[in-house]
């Protein structure tokens, strides 16, 4: 699922470095929780939690059913 989640991820990628951000993917759990790292910009937004969870989140869900989560670390 690892891998899955890198491709979505992918995508999701260039939107954030416009704005001078990024996303790490630190771990996929078993039980379907992905762990991310905002880095630059986003590691200090206000709106990186809207960003992570109306963002990244619900794509990844639409894309890889096996995510139940997506946590920043």
């Amino acid at each position: 699922m690892r891998e899955k989640v890198e491709t979505a991820l992918a995508q999701i990628r260039p939107a954030l470095q416009a704005d001078g951000g990024d996303v790490e993917l630190v771990d996929v759990t078993d039980e379907g929780v992905v762990k991310l790292k905002l880095k630059g910009a986003c590691s200090g937004c206000p709106m990186s939690a809207m960003t992570l969870k109306h963002g990244i989140e619900r794509l990844l869900k639409q894309h890889i059913p096996e995510v139940k989560e997506v946590v920043a670390v």
